[in-house]
Formats: structure tokens, C-alpha cells, sequence
């Protein structure tokens, strides 16, 4: 396990021989990995540091308030509305490389974009070990990682974070007082619900996924789970009243995990998955069938792209 009080003492240092007297932005999705390294590179550069927190319109229900709530203390905390530009790049994609891919440059085209207006020449980023080692192995583009363009228009790309596993990123921010709605926060995928969706991303596929996670994640709570969500699989008829409906399958999935490299599918009691599908079907029609996924790492990922 990481000394803490080490580690973070280091990376302060570290980022700021890094950035000197230049100006960064760091990515900030709320995700405890980037919060945590939003919490280290305020802490070594104040001033200098612009936090984006780029709203691509695939985040998670109220996220954008949430952030904006937890993190006002950064005075320079950017928010950017990229919906309609992220769902651009996006539109006509099926393969899921293809997206994260899409998904990493549109990303950085934002930060470079805030970096011209704030004169930033480095961009901090929270990736994970986890992250190298999956981008690295092929294994999936990590939007931060395997999914950056080739050309990037930064001095330096700084990762005080990237030889740590998920749950030392956590010990480290419970070190730095982060809010425990941060600090035990499940992971969320850099590319957010658009790897919780086969195929195309749709405003409609993007609105399934988000309240079916909602109410996932309230309904699992009490399992406390490594990482519990919905995704949108495609259609499948169904019944909904006296009509035959062609409506989405939807997938739950609930796991347990110490650092996400294995993990395991959670078993669920009928009640509660009943609840689920009760809650997911009754309040979007555009939904036929609910299923819940029972498959380890490995052999699946944890996400579905």
C-alpha cells in the first residue's frame, strides 16, 4: 500500500518542477481519480491551474450540478457544455475502439481550446495504472491513455497518479480530505455512458442508460458494490399493455473488486432485481426487457466497450 503522506508530498513536488511557472488545466470528471489529481495539482499551483470539467452529455444523472457544488472552491473551475459536439464526433460510430478514440480527441480539443484562452502549455490528467496497463495490452483504449490523438497540442502531459491502483488512489484521497461522496465514489468510465451503449450513441440510447443507472445505483447501494450500472444492449420485442412493443434491453451489472484488473459478478437477491426491472421498464416505455449480467473478470471487462 501507498504511504500516503509520502506519496502526496512527492507529487506536489513533482508537478510543480513539471509545470514551473507555466499555466496547466487539468481534466476533472469527478471521478475520484481525477479529483484526487485536481486536489494535488491545486495544491502545487494554485493560481496557475485551470480545472475543466468538460460536460459531454454522457455523464451520469446530475453529475454537472454535482461537480459544480463540490468543487466550487477552485475559483477557476471552467465548465464546458460539449454535448452537441461530443454527440458530433460520435454520431454514426458503432465500434467501440472507434468511440473511445473519438471520444480522447474531442476531449482534448476541449482543454486545448481553454488552454489557448488561459495560456495553459500543460495538461494534468488522473490516469491510473489500471489505465496503462489495459490501453498497453490492447485489451481497451482508455479515453486518456490509448485514446489520445496523435497530435497534442501541449508542452507536457503530467499523471501524478499513473503507478497507482484504484483503491491507493482512494488512501490517497481520504489523505487529502476529499468529500467521501468523492473519495468512495464507484469508478466511471472516461468515455462515460457511451461504452454502456452498443452501437450508436443516440440521445435516446443516452437518456435509457442514464435513468436505468440512477436506479441502479440507488437500488444497490446496500450491496455496496466495486461498480454497479445499467447499459443499452439494442431491441427486443415485448408487451406493453395490449401492444407489442420493439423496445430496448437494458443490462444490469454489479461487481465486486479490489483494484478493477479481476473482479466478480455480485449475486443479487430476486426481490431487489425485481425492483430493478420493476423501476427500469415502468418509467421509460422505450424499454422491453431487463437482464442481469452474472459474468466474471475475466472472461468479460466490466464495462461492455
Amino acid at each position: 500500500m501507498v504511504n500516503t503522506d509520502e506519496f502526496i508530498d512527492e507529487k506536489i513536488a513533482e508537478i510543480r518542477e513539471a509545470v514551473g511557472d507555466a499555466n496547466a488545466v487539468i481534466a476533472l470528471s469527478g471521478g475520484v481519480d481525477s479529483s484526487t489529481a485536481a486536489a494535488l495539482a491545486y495544491e502545487a499551483l494554485g493560481d496557475q491551474l485551470t480545472p475543466v470539467y468538460v460536460d459531454t452529455g454522457l455523464m451520469r444523472k446530475g453529475e454537472t450540478d454535482e461537480i459544480r457544488e463540490t468543487f466550487d472552491y477552485m475559483d477557476s473551475l471552467r465548465i464546458v457544455d460539449a454535448k452537441d459536439r461530443f454527440l458530433d464526433v460520435l454520431a454514426g460510430v458503432t465500434d467501440p475502439e472507434e468511440k473511445r478514440h473519438a471520444i480522447g480527441e474531442q476531449f482534448i480539443r476541449e482543454f486545448e481550446t481553454v488552454a489557448d484562452e488561459t495560456d495553459a502549455q500543460y495538461l494534468v490528467q488522473g490516469t491510473i495504472y489500471p489505465d496503462r496497463i489495459e490501453s498497453e495490452g490492447t485489451i481497451k483504449s482508455h479515453h486518456n491513455v490509448g485514446g489520445l490523438p496523435d497530435v497534442v497540442d501541449f508542452e507536457g502531459i503530467v499523471e501524478p497518479m499513473r503507478d497507482l491502483y484504484k483503491d491507493e488512489v482512494r488512501e490517497v484521497a481520504r489523505a487529502l480530505d476529499l468529500e467521501e461522496i468523492i473519495a468512495e465514489r464507484m469508478p466511471f468510465p472516461g468515455p462515460g455512458l457511451a461504452v454502456r451503449i452498443l452501437g450508436e450513441v443516440t440521445d435516446e440510447k443516452l437518456e435509457v442508460a442514464r435513468e436505468a443507472t440512477h436506479v441502479v445505483e440507488e437500488e444497490l447501494e446496500e450491496y455496496d458494490p466495486w461498480q454497479a450500472f445499467a447499459a443499452v444492449l439494442g431491441k427486443a420485442t415485448g408487451v406493453k399493455g395490449d401492444n407489442r412493443v420493439h423496445g430496448y434491453v437494458v443490462s444490469v451489472r454489479s461487481v465486486e473488486s479490489r483494484d478493477g484488473m479481476t473482479a466478480r459478478a455480485q449475486e443479487i437477491d430476486w426481490e431487489t432485481l425485481q425492483r430493478i426491472q420493476s423501476r427500469i421498464t415502468g418509467q421509460n416505455d422505450n424499454v422491453s426487457r431487463v437482464v442481469y449480467d452474472v459474468t466474471h473478470k475475466p472472461p468479460a471487462t466490466i464495462e461492455y466497450e
